[in-house]
């Protein structure tokens, strides 16, 4: 991923954060002329390693799957984004752009089929999404959940590197920092203020980093 200084993440607590809480990815694994990927929740376990480790599922028919146990792999999230035009800046000329943060996770893919564990992928993924009081595997007839385990395989990956880009404006004025906040605060919606939000964060810790040099 092109990252250019001033939008780089060093600190890893943000881009684990920016895992957990937007744990639908992309699980990409391949050489440049067979490249191949799929879209999966991820579970993001914290405490294993120094990068923590990415667990998901696939479907055992995933053509994926066969040639995934022992390869390398990219896991990419996606977080805030949205567009940003040039008519919200104070300072012209000006292009339009795209603000956004995202988060490549690198790793060696580990495939298991053990039922215990993939049980508890299933159960542990399910959970979250469901609630305390939603569907169960353990609500469903033990031939249904053996039947269904037998067709999925559980990846682990640990991470061996993060890298992040969070692209919020950094490199602008700070009236057009400004400008590109309110604007996205009067189109409203949940996106554009979940980004206006994300980058007012960034405003305030780089004011609070430079108050402490």
């Amino acid at each position: 991923m092109y990252v250019p200084a001033h939008f780089a993440v060093r600190d890893a607590a943000p881009l684990q954060a920016l895992i957990a809480e937007n744990a639908f990815g992309l699980l990409v694994s391949g050489g440049m002329e067979d490249m191949v990927a799929s879209h999966v929740p991820f579970l993001y376990e914290p405490g294993h390693g120094p990068h923590g480790r990415l667990v998901c599922h696939l479907a055992a028919a995933n053509g994926q799957a066969a040639a995934l146990d022992g390869r390398p792999v990219l896991c990419i999230f996606q977080g805030v984004h949205g567009y940003v035009s040039p008519n919200w800046y104070a300072k012209k000329p000006a292009v339009p752009t795209w603000n956004y943060a995202a988060v490549h996770a690198y790793g060696r893919a580990t495939v298991t089929r053990d039922p215990a564990r993939l049980r508890d992928i299933v159960e542990r993924l399910t959970a979250i999404y469901e609630g305390a009081d939603g569907w169960k595997l353990s609500d469903e007839p033990e031939s249904f959940a053996a039947g269904l385990l037998r067709g999925i395989v559980g990846v682990e990956i640990p991470v061996e590197r993060l890298e992040g880009k969070f692209k919020l404006s950094q490199n602008r004025p700070a009236a057009d920092v400004t400008g590109v906040i309110a604007n996205l605060r009067r189109l409203g919606g949940d996106a554009n203020i979940a980004l206006a939000e994300a980058m007012q964060q960034a405003a305030e810790d780089a004011a609070a980093r430079r108050s402490q040099d």
